[in-house]
């Protein structure tokens, strides 16, 4: 009894899986790509707690900013793209420029988010700094 073997059973599935694949690769570098927007600049608010005054600070990212005695720079700034819940986080560091024993080193090196200030909280005796917007 001779057994007759199909060979174009298997080229449907090849090509029904080559198809689903491009498809979820497709769709996948599209939400990744439109999730965040990245803002070339950072909105920031400083307050001086011995002078109780608040200042508002636009950040080009990339660039060092001295405020009195801080040194603060936004590496990256995004936004999410929903409106209905904003989430807005940058990546910021400060250096204090009053300690002169090692000036490389950070008070706050790390990403700020402007729903939740708490989660990455900046600790400094004279200010206190809190992220606002992304543009």
């Amino acid at each position: 009894m001779l057994s007759i073997k199909n060979i174009k059973v298997g080229n449907p599935n090849k090509l029904l899986i080559s198809i689903v694949t491009y498809i979820l690769l497709l769709k996948f570098s599209f939400a990744h790509a439109t999730n965040e927007m990245t803002g070339e600049k950072t909105d920031i608010k400083i307050l001086d707690k011995i002078s109780s005054k608040n200042d508002l600070i636009n950040l080009v990212n990339g660039e060092e900013l001295i405020y009195k005695d801080i040194a603060i720079r936004s590496m990256k700034c995004t936004n999410s793209e929903f409106n209905d819940n904003p989430e807005i986080k940058a990546y910021i560091q400060v250096r204090d420029l009053t300690k002169k024993d090692n000036d490389k080193v950070y008070v706050f090196n790390g990403w700020m988010f402007s729903s939740s200030p708490s989660i990455a909280p900046f600790d400094h005796p004279v200010y206190d700094i809190w992220l606002v917007d992304c543009n």
